[in-house]
């Protein structure tokens, strides 16, 4: 990098954007099942929904010829933890992992503790898109 060069100084996340097959589903995940809120979308000339927790969105785009396919597909991921995934706190781990076994959400990985302490779980959307669920709590 030239010393003359600055670099882009980002200012905060906003969203990710993630390809789903049915954004039915989607919402019922997101909404139902992880208590996010829909919120108002621009009227694009394609289908899709966006749901939002504190300050970050998630935009959620049908898979079509120029959106691609929905999920990540098999990466071949050994260590859940360790593959593309995003995350969200929650107030209680264990609370959560009671509310999503009697939703009747299968657990990617954990409830397990990092070695600062936080406690994880991992769970997959309707697509397969991997997300943790984590607290700080102890």
């Amino acid at each position: 990098m030239d010393d003359h060069c600055k670099p882009t100084k980002v200012l905060g996340f906003d969203h990710l954007t993630i390809i789903v097959e049915d954004i039915q589903k989607t919402r019922e995940f997101y909404v139902g099942i992880l208590g996010m809120t829909e919120v108002t979308r621009p009227e694009f000339d394609f289908d899709g929904a966006w749901f939002q927790t504190g300050s970050v969105q998630i935009h959620v785009t049908l898979a079509d010829a120029n959106s691609g396919l929905a999920g990540w597909g098999d990466r071949r991921v050994v260590k859940v933890s360790r593959g593309h995934h995003f995350a969200f706190e929650v107030a209680s781990l264990e609370q959560a992992f009671e509310s999503l076994k009697s939703d009747g959400i299968k657990i990617a990985d954990g409830p397990k503790v990092r070695p600062d302490g936080v406690k994880q779980l991992y769970i997959r959307d309707p697509d397969g898109h991997l997300v943790e669920l984590f607290s700080h709590s102890v």
